[in-house]
């Protein structure tokens, strides 16, 4: 990006893009599907984001970070929780979602799908 990198704007909106796992460049680079963001009425900056199957492993690696151990580590109740979580961000409608999560916590697809089971079950108990 051409653009200086200390403008206030950017500086604002990097920490956000790099947690999506976003890419920031050059609004003259910008393809269809990226988003240009202004400033004072002139293209500052475009952000390129990610796939979604990117997005999933990237937020898979934030909760392992906020947890300080592999996922697969974690006991039933933080795996449930986790599984909620994900739910809440949107992994399971990404193609083989179910799967690259049960991996992820050891466990089966099939506890995967009892965990939003239960969740959704939970959630209907509560209505």
């Amino acid at each position: 990006m051409t653009e200086p990198r200390d403008h206030p704007f950017v500086t604002a909106v990097k920490p956000l893009v790099d947690a999506m796992g976003g890419e920031l460049m050059d609004p003259s680079l910008a393809q269809p599907d990226d988003v240009v963001l202004s400033w004072e009425g002139q293209d500052l900056l475009a952000v390129r984001l990610p796939q979604l199957s990117d997005s999933l492993e990237r937020i898979l690696a934030a909760l392992e970070r906020r947890h300080g151990v592999p996922l697969s580590q974690l006991d039933r109740k933080s795996k449930q929780d986790v599984v909620r979580i994900l739910e809440a961000r949107g992994a399971f409608s990404v193609r083989h979602g179910v799967e690259t999560v049960a991996g992820a916590l050891g466990v089966s697809r099939f506890t995967v799908y009892n965990y939003l089971n239960r969740e959704n079950a939970n959630k209907d108990n509560q209505a």
